[in-house]
């Protein structure tokens, strides 16, 4: 009896085997191809196109190949959507018998989506979901429900209409949402690679989905981003010199309208000017923010800007239109310790000599950020206090004006105060009324530039401490000059500055060619030969 039962066990699972592999065989399932694209083209407003379809018993559903999904004409005639294939899971019987399809999961394989914004900014994908009729009431929306949607493998091009530089892609995009519904709350896990070689993870829920504007849905999420290269996500010019690796963990939480967002961004080897070099230490922002989808103009609620054991504070607004966002904001930092700072200086173009480099001391600043980020100007007064120049003798790089002052110097160069207007931007950085204490030679005042490559172009003056040879030099006060003041040029680089007598500025300009004499024994005290 139990023998009998057996076999009777085993001719049924045979059935079952021959059913699943031989009923493909006998049910075309290209059939219900214009069925599906029908309802997807009902539902997406959108041309639809699968190739062929593949009903696998065994495996619970469909398979459909080469599928694709036109783009909002206003924004491309390319393909907004191409996927190598779409596995459709579905309820077996009901598709068989009655020919009607209730999904179970969606499994898009290699797909390739192009995601394009405006500059009002409308994405290519907000009218997905069909035409609406101001005129006519709002139609129930259609209820739909899938229990596992995933993207595997994908490709996202994310560009702006019209065209703005090079379009950033995410690779290897992998997306699941479960629950998928019109109408309710659908948890989802995000991951991809970033452009330069970076990741970026988001773990949150979406929904319900808004009818009329797919973008302005609501979503909860936790997102962390890891070494994501600044210069190669396409939302900066690369001309503009920003550049650095960003890490980032935070909160978003958008209602569709605001969008509220919290966490903190670390940048290293950041790059703010065009001829700067990679920071030493990193940056972090410490932040929070509020966002207005509609205006797509936010403000910073929260800003604190860390470099080592410094904390300055960030506020302002922003404003996401156009090419790329502009920031209207404030920088603030008082009694910094420069040692966190001038591991950051490299990032703005300032390079000091080789072996050079400043200790103790405290700056404050008070610094206005204006402009596309990509093309940000930097502006305001900066002042540093008893800092040290250690590993680089200014005396003697000033020798004929410090033998003037009877000044041997040292190693080290003692700064009492150091104060300017200070304005960086693209084209490189400039300081007005420059102001430098130097107790071991005296007061040093002026201005000048720095260029995107580093060059100096200054203008100077040292008021001198008494002593050595200055008395003797008292008839400059003839030419202009206060008594006791040596004018005097500084060229070069950053890293290499050359100091050179500005003979025409120690006569003010105001004596004609017969003075050739005298300018020749005016060089003569910077260190040059007379003339015979």
């Amino acid at each position: 009896m139990k023998r009998k039962g057996l076999f009777i066990l085993a001719a049924v699972v045979i059935v079952i085997l021959l059913v699943a592999i031989l009923l493909p065989l006998l049910v075309d399932a290209n059939k219900f191809r214009p069925m599906i694209e029908a309802e997807l083209r009902k539902s997406l407003d959108r041309e639809v196109h699968i190739g062929n379809l593949k009903l696998s018993l065994l495996a619970g559903g469909v398979t459909a190949e080469d599928i694709s999904i036109s783009d909002d004409p206003a924004f491309s005639r390319e393909p907004f959507l191409k996927a190598k294939s779409v596995d459709v899971g579905v309820e077996m019987v009901p598709l068989i018998f009655s020919r009607t399809l209730n999904v179970r999961s969606l499994a898009v394989n290699e797909p390739q989506v192009t995601m394009l914004r405006t500059a009002s900014g409308k994405w290519n994908y907000s009218s997905m979901g069909g035409k609406k009729d101001a005129k006519k009431p709002a139609a129930p929306q259609a209820a739909f429900s899938v229990g596992v949607l995933k993207i595997k493998d994908g490709r996202i091009q994310v560009g702006s209409v019209p065209a703005r530089g090079k379009p950033r892609v995410y690779e290897d995009v992998n997306l699941t949402i479960k629950d998928l519904s019109s109408t309710s709350v659908m948890p989802l896990e995000l991951a991809a690679k970033t452009p330069g070689g970076g990741s970026m993870k988001v773990e949150g829920s979406l929904g319900p989905l808004n009818p009329d504007d797919a973008a302005a849905t609501p979503l909860k999420a936790d997102v962390k981003v890891e070494h994501m290269d600044l210069a190669s996500t396409g939302f900066l010019d690369p001309s503009s010199g920003l550049a650095g690796l960003l890490d980032y963990s935070g909160k978003l939480d958008s209602d569709g309208k605001v969008g509220r967002s919290t966490g903190k961004a670390t940048v290293a080897k950041l790059r703010v000017a065009k001829g700067g070099a990679p920071a030493r230490t990193p940056v972090s922002l410490d932040y929070a923010t509020e966002y207005d989808y509609k205006r797509q103009a936010g403000s910073l609620t929260r800003g604190n800007i860390l470099t080592g054991k410094s904390t300055a504070k960030l506020s302002g607004t922003y404003d996401t239109r156009g090419e790329s966002p502009v920031v209207h904001m404030k920088l603030n930092g008082s009694h910094l310790p420069v040692d966190d700072v001038e591991g950051l200086l490299p990032a703005f173009g300032v390079v000091l000599p080789s072996g050079a480099a400043l200790r103790g001391g405290t700056v404050d600043a008070n610094l206005s950020l204006d402009g596309p980020i990509d093309r940000l100007v930097i502006s305001g007064p900066v002042n540093v206090s008893n800092t040290t120049l250690t590993g680089y003798n200014l005396a003697s790089k000033m020798s004929a004006i410090s033998a003037l002052a009877g000044i041997r110097g040292s190693s080290d160069t003692v700064i009492q105060t150091l104060s300017s207007n200070l304005q960086v931007s693209p084209e490189g950085i400039r300081t007005d009324n420059l102001n430098i204490i130097v107790p071991s030679i005296g007061t040093v005042t002026g201005a000048g530039t720095i260029s995107a490559s580093n060059a100096l172009n200054y203008k100077m003056n040292a008021k001198l401490n008494s002593g050595g040879m200055l008395g003797g030099v008292s008839q400059l006060t003839s030419f202009g000059q206060a008594k006791g003041t040596v004018p005097f040029l500084i060229q070069g680089t950053t890293s290499n500055p050359i100091f050179i007598p500005n003979v025409a500025g120690a006569m003010g300009n105001t004596m004609a060619a017969p003075a050739e004499g005298l300018g020749g024994a005016l060089g003569g005290l910077f260190g040059k030969k007379k003339n015979k």
